[in-house]
């Protein structure tokens, strides 16, 4: 599996910057060739269940989560949520953590581990290479989209 994570400090407060990373249907805003469907739950907290369907024609994917832990920031306190990947094809887990910074603004970190079926364990560093340049280029642009 490959593990990754990505940090990015923001001007935005804590609950701005978990209301635009945990909108999942945005995420297909910054994502190249990536819809967002949520499928179950309305969107946020536990048992929401969305697709990211990626890909064109018959090299697309179909890439479902369900949020296992579901905890926005709260009176100074960091968010939390994690996501565990229940696909055939895509499997592992992603972690949100928002925290708000003395000061002003956030830091927001974004850890996951993920399996891709099908490339050899030895492509790890380099999968985790390209996933990670993707997933900090789209918190970024989140962070940055009202």
């Amino acid at each position: 599996m490959a593990l990754f994570v990505v940090w990015r400090d923001s001007v935005l407060g804590a609950g701005e910057a978990w209301r635009r990373l945990t909108a999942w249907e945005r995420h297909a805003d910054v994502v190249p060739l990536t819809r967002i469907t949520v499928v179950e739950g309305t969107g946020g907290g536990v048992g929401t269940v969305f697709v990211a369907r990626s890909g064109v024609g018959a090299l697309a994917f179909d890439d479902p989560m369900e949020v296992a832990v579901w905890r926005p920031p709260l009176g100074g306190q960091a968010g939390f949520c994690r996501l565990v990947k229940r696909g055939t094809f895509v499997t592992g887990w992603a972690e949100i953590e928002v925290r708000p910074r003395v000061g002003g603004g956030s830091r927001v970190v974004w850890r996951e581990e993920l399996r891709v079926r099908g490339v050899p364990r030895i492509l790890d560093s380099l999968v985790g290479w390209v996933a990670r340049w993707v997933f900090g280029r789209a918190v970024r642009r989140l962070l940055a989209r009202p």
